[in-house]
């Protein structure tokens, strides 16, 4: 995630903190310190956030372990101001592992909060709930009731929260998985629009909550339906496969010349059919610029990059092709350059998809 700083790597897993989370930090102390005017002060709600925070991470390695299990790896953990967000690899297949997964992360909550309560019981630290406040009553007390608070929020039935999943994984046993995806959508959703209402009324973290919320279940319904979309059908069918190339001695100049001359961005280089680089249009203005435009494009091109065979399915391609770099990827076949995926033509796919509405007989057979 962008505008993130590893902090940590457990159990293989990164652990990242998003810049706004370090204003969080900042604006925490300086509401203790206008309101008690004390370091102490400052100190002891720093600290509790940061406590709050750890239980959070707790929350997130709970999902990440639980989707290890299903072997699905965790890319990273990052924490938000509103939370923690563990980015998994992919959705689990069956509900119930999705359903497990969603689970796993409350479940930690209620389990930090049961060992503080045998612990408070033990010590006889207890305090009563109406005399704690953010800075003031046992620190140990007020982490009780607050992972006590996450985990019945969390499990509130607004997708995508872990609620929500927990519903849609229950809806997939008896309705179509992207239909499902869309029914826990709608109802996130609502229940969005209830916490903004909420927060109108005076509560003004519950609007950050309505916001996220309302975007997220638009976000997952959305990414279902692409790979709803997509499912099944081989790159081939998706791929540009009338394209330009280069060759490493061709110049920067001409390569601009190509650029302006057609539709196509990305241009493979070729060395005797074998391709050994990409000229991206967005790496051109600077070459133009520091090397001249009779600078050969082999200086300048990415010898880095990766490439997908046109029997691929389309599905694991295109998230490689999000995840990358660049905006194209070179289609091959027996070696031989066939076709190129771009994130432009495959927004035109899925439009096509969409429009005609059957995954099957969107495009005409085409394969290389």
């Amino acid at each position: 995630m962008k505008w993130s700083w590893k902090i940590a790597r457990i159990a293989g897993i990164d652990v990242s903190m998003h810049a706004t989370f370090v204003l969080l930090i900042v604006w925490v102390a300086l509401r203790h310190y206008v309101d008690e005017q004390s370091l102490s002060a400052v100190v002891s709600g720093v600290g509790f956030i940061l406590a709050l925070f750890l239980c959070v991470v707790l929350h997130e390695f709970g999902h990440a372990l639980m989707a290890r299990r299903f072997g699905i790896a965790t890319r990273d953990i990052t924490l938000l101001p509103i939370g923690g967000v563990a980015r998994l690899e992919r959705m689990p297949d069956k509900p119930v592992e999705e359903m497990w997964v969603a689970l796993a992360g409350p479940a930690v909550n209620v389990a930090i909060a049961g060992l503080l309560y045998a612990w408070l019981s033990t010590t006889a630290a207890w305090e009563p709930v109406t005399a704690l406040t953010e800075t003031e009553g046992p620190l140990l007390e007020r982490l009780l009731i607050v992972n006590v608070f996450l985990a019945g929020f969390n499990l509130l039935p607004a997708f995508p929260m872990d609620g929500g999943r927990v519903l849609r994984a229950l809806l997939a046993t008896r309705m179509e998985y992207t239909r499902a995806t869309q029914r826990a959508a709608s109802i996130g959703q609502a229940m969005a629009l209830g916490f903004g209402f909420l927060g109108l009324l005076g509560n003004p973290f519950l609007l950050f909550i309505a916001f996220f919320v309302w975007i997220g279940a638009a976000q997952e319904a959305g990414l279902v339906q692409i790979s709803s979309a997509l499912a099944g059908i081989p790159v081939g069918r998706a791929m540009v496969t009338e394209f330009r190339t280069l060759a490493p001695h061709d110049t920067v100049g001409h390569a601009v010349d190509r650029l302006l001359a057609g539709a196509q961005k990305d241009f493979p280089v070729l060395d005797d059919e074998r391709i050994v680089g990409l000229v991206l249009h967005s790496d051109l203005p600077g070459a133009i610029a520091t090397r001249g435009a009779q600078t050969p494009v082999a200086e300048i091109m990415r010898r880095e990059f990766q490439v997908v065979d046109s029997h691929d399915m389309l599905e694991p391609a295109f998230k490689r092709l999000q995840t990358c770099d660049c905006h194209t990827m070179p289609v091959v076949h027996e070696g031989r350059l066939v076709g190129l995926m771009t994130m432009d033509n495959m927004g035109e796919f899925l439009a096509l998809q969409a429009g005609r509405g059957a995954r099957g007989a969107a495009v005409p057979h085409r394969l290389a």
